[in-house]
């Protein structure tokens, strides 16, 4: 039996012995490896925080004191120290543990977090929620209190929220400690002045003895005088560490560090002595994303969250030397975007591109490798982002920001001011709209629709298939109206459609998909969104034996086609609408408004799409089945409507019928 299977709850850690934690440590490796090989999920951020993860446990008691994570696609070893082994073969799906933190799985999991900088802010709320409520610890009137730990990466420190975050941070008088996880990556290589101060601190002289200027340091920050009178409260270790000219002086934090985040003794001595400090303290950590491993340390990029891959022999597990193969599934939308970026911008001067953070998760790493003066990682500040294109389209350029669309509601404040409001023609690339399978709700595009559609003069698409998204993007190009924006999911192009044309994007006109039978002799029409609409082909397929279903690509949910909607409510054929987006305020909602608008009676019109509720972690496909947008469940929808308005003209037909005289 391995250490680790014999672990119920990490208050068992306390007792064990730094061999025992290294060995635990491996075990938690090996574990994490052969589950993510099989299912997918977050892999190289997680290799990288086991020793810091297990000192953590060691030191602190989080089952009464707070441990707040920001992003948390690095919590699957606390995840394993804290009662859920029996849940890890079942990994991003609903019958085992999500991939972030989820308060419905544990208590030791306080938010469920997915998106970066919120960590210090919320720990931050209950570090003065507890202090208000009399539990916060106290070292003289209170040393059984609850303290408050936040661990961040490097990466996500730049991100505004952090920065306010820590703003405040300084203003607090009790105990607070930030871990900062600097791994010099982030989901790819960190952007900004901010990293590449960490690059110089990384090769400056890590671990010289600061105490000469520890006091001078805290005489000139922020609340310094008490941070001084704290400074005589610290264990010498931690004296020894404190980082003379450390960025967060200037936020009134007393940094210490860098440390080695794989020196199991070295992270618990620094715990201890933080653990006890009752000001607020910054420990910079420096591990390695994918320690352990040759494949995931040389490639943690390709390895922060692959898809299920292939280990080449389970024996080489034990190994530093295993070899991976990833496993494809065929051409990604992701991967069709970039290619035609590229082509894009070979052929248009006037096109620039960015992504915040995620040049491998949008498809834009080779457009930054073969433009870098006219594409940009921002790193993980979306709402910068925004703003720079708005600039870039204010100085006459076509600025394309590729975003994961869970991303996007991070800088709607600036596509409304500064890209709508200006009517400036900033364009949104939305990948991984809609359900996106094992991330589950903290990563779900379910709103965008939403969010946009406000915006006046905006253009909102979605690609059904790959010659649909590379019409949409010709169209965006020389959109220059307002806001413009396609969405696309984390999915795989269909083919189905690949042997016919594709024709352009006209302004708020939909494309049939189905053969010219006479709008008014249809028994159901389907006005779908993006890809529900191939599911709905299928639908149409599946009931061609009982009815005449017409099926449209809608292409627009704003400026939806009115002319269409008006020639099927007027000949009163039943409309269903798909989409895989919130079903509160989406594409379906817009048909109801135009509708209401054009003075028609809706009543015909069923909407599907994602319900008002949290769908949690699974695969997309059983994700789509859930909402009931996947191919079934829009035949039992379309087959329910065709099937009223059959009824209906049988009870017209009866009403209407006239009776012949009797035969004289």
């Amino acid at each position: 039996m391995s250490i680790l299977e014999t672990i119920q709850s990490p208050a068992q850690l306390k007792g064990m012995s730094v061999e025992q934690l290294e060995a635990l440590a491996a075990d938690i490796r090996a574990a994490i490896v052969r589950q993510v090989a099989h299912s997918g999920g977050h892999l190289a951020p997680n290799l990288g925080v086991v020793e810091l993860t297990i000192a953590l446990h060691a030191v602190f008691d989080f089952a009464h004191d707070r441990l707040l994570f920001d992003v948390g696609h690095q919590c699957y070893p606390h995840k394993l120290l804290t009662g859920r082994q029996h849940m890890l073969p079942g990994l991003r799906t609903r019958a085992g543990m999500a991939g972030f933190p989820a308060p419905s799985e544990s208590p030791y999991d306080l938010f469920a977090v997915g998106h970066a900088g919120t960590g210090i802010s919320t720990a931050i709320g209950m570090a003065r929620g507890d202090t208000l409520n009399g539990e916060a610890y106290d070292p003289r009137t209170k040393p059984d209190g609850r303290r408050v730990v936040t661990l961040i990466g490097d990466a996500s420190i730049v991100n505004g929220v952090a920065m306010e975050g820590l703003n405040n941070a300084g203003t607090l008088r009790r105990q607070f400690l930030v871990v900062l996880n600097d791994n010099g990556m982030s989901i790819s290589k960190p952007q900004g002045a901010l990293s590449q101060y960490f690059d110089r601190l990384r090769l400056s002289h890590i671990y010289s003895d600061f105490k000469k200027g520890a006091r001078d340091i805290l005489r000139h920050v922020p609340g310094g005088s008490l941070l001084e009178e704290a400074y005589h409260r610290m264990g010498e270790a931690t004296k020894a560490m404190i980082s003379e000219g450390s960025w967060f002086e200037h936020f009134g934090l007393v940094t210490v560090g860098p440390i080695d985040g794989h020196d199991l003794p070295t992270l618990i001595e620094f715990l201890s002595e933080a653990r006890e400090f009752d000001r607020p303290m910054v420990l910079h950590v420096k591990t390695v994303k994918g320690k352990g491993y040759d494949f995931s340390e040389k490639d943690s990029s390709r390895f922060h969250s692959p898809p299920a891959f292939q280990l080449a022999e389970e024996d080489e597990l034990l190994s530093e030397g295993c070899r991976v193969e990833l496993r494809t599934d065929g051409r990604s939308f992701t991967r069709a975007f970039g290619e035609a970026m590229l082509a894009m911008m070979e052929r248009d001067p006037l096109v620039v591109a960015c992504t915040a953070a995620m040049p491998d998760g949008t498809g834009l790493t080779s457009v930054l490798e073969r433009f870098p003066e006219r594409a940009w990682d921002t790193g993980i500040c979306e709402s910068h982002a925004m703003d720079m294109m708005a600039g870039l389209a204010r100085a006459g350029r076509r600025p394309f920001f590729a975003v994961y669309c869970t991303f996007l509601q991070r800088a709607f404040d600036q596509a409304f001011q500064e890209v709508a409001l200006q009517g400036l023609p900033v364009r949104l690339c939305l990948d991984r709209a809609g359900l996106v399978g094992g991330d589950g709700a903290v990563h779900h595009g379910f709103c965008d629709i939403a969010l946009l559609r406000v915006l006046p003069d905006a253009a909102i698409m979605a690609a059904i298939d790959e010659p649909s998204l590379l019409a949409a993007l010709e169209f965006m190009r020389t959109y220059d109206a307002g806001l413009s924006s396609v969405r696309y999911p984390r999915d795989t192009v269909s083919a189905r459609l690949a042997s016919e044309p594709c024709p352009p994007f006209a302004l708020g006109r939909a494309r049939r998909l189905t053969s010219a039978c006479p709008v008014a002799e249809l028994d159901a029409a389907v006005l779908a969104f993006g890809t529900p609409a191939i599911a709905a082909l299928e639908a149409a397929d599946a009931l061609a034996g009982e009815y005449r279903i017409g099926v449209w690509d809608a292409r627009f949910a704003k400026p939806i086609d009115t002319e269409l909607v008006a020639e099927l409510m007027t000949a009163r054929v039943p409309i269903v609408t798909a989409e895989d987006h919130s079903i509160v305020g989406g594409f379906g909602s817009a048909v109801l408004e135009a509708a209401q608008a054009l003075g028609l009676d809706a009543s015909r019109v069923t909407r599907l799409g994602i319900p008002d509720l949290w769908i949690h972690q699974d695969s997309r496909s059983r994700q789509l089945a859930e909402a009931g947008i996947d191919s079934a469940g829009i035949a039992r929808a379309v087959r329910a409507a065709a099937g009223s308005r059959l009824a209906d003209s049988t009870i017209e037909a009866g009403a209407g019928a006239s009776v012949e005289p009797p035969v004289r």
